[in-house]
């Protein structure tokens, strides 16, 4: 069953966006991904959308941030890329008046309900400036080690 990465992948560009100085092409963010660049495109018009990011036309153009990583969460990103569903599981519905299948699919929504509540709990404590945070913590672990 694949997975859905698209909140992944958003974050993914938009540390890397936080990390340059100047704007990045929707190529060089592909590469990033090892994606194309029409898929950035298309996920980030939808972000601009919601003002974390803008795109600067030109020479040297291409996308930058245009928000405080600080005021920003994970939450935030999350739902401004559609909030993917959390669970590749469901219930099954071959049968509504089954009372057998009521008791499954009432424990489960429970269940299912609980365990996305703490998820979006969890987005909505860490912010982007947070995470940049931990990336350059990294990045400086991984250069004294390289060195």
């Amino acid at each position: 069953m694949n997975k859905d990465s698209k909140l992944s992948s958003v974050l993914h560009v938009l540390l890397h966006m936080a990390h340059h100085d100047t704007p990045m092409t929707s190529d060089q963010l592909a590469a990033c991904l090892h994606t194309n660049a029409v898929v950035i495109r298309r996920t980030l018009a939808g972000l601009r959308e919601q003002g974390y990011v803008c795109s600067v036309k030109g020479h040297g153009g291409g996308w930058q941030l245009c928000c405080e990583l600080s005021k920003v969460s994970l939450l935030d990103i999350y739902r401004a890329v559609g909030a993917p569903p959390v669970f590749a599981m469901g219930h099954r519905t071959t049968n509504p008046a089954c009372l057998v299948e009521q008791a499954v699919n009432g424990a489960l929504d429970d269940a299912f309900n609980d365990a996305e509540a703490l998820l979006v709990k969890r987005l909505g404590n860490v912010t982007l400036a947070e995470l940049a945070a931990d990336f350059s913590r990294r990045l400086d672990q991984h250069s004294r080690r390289s060195s």
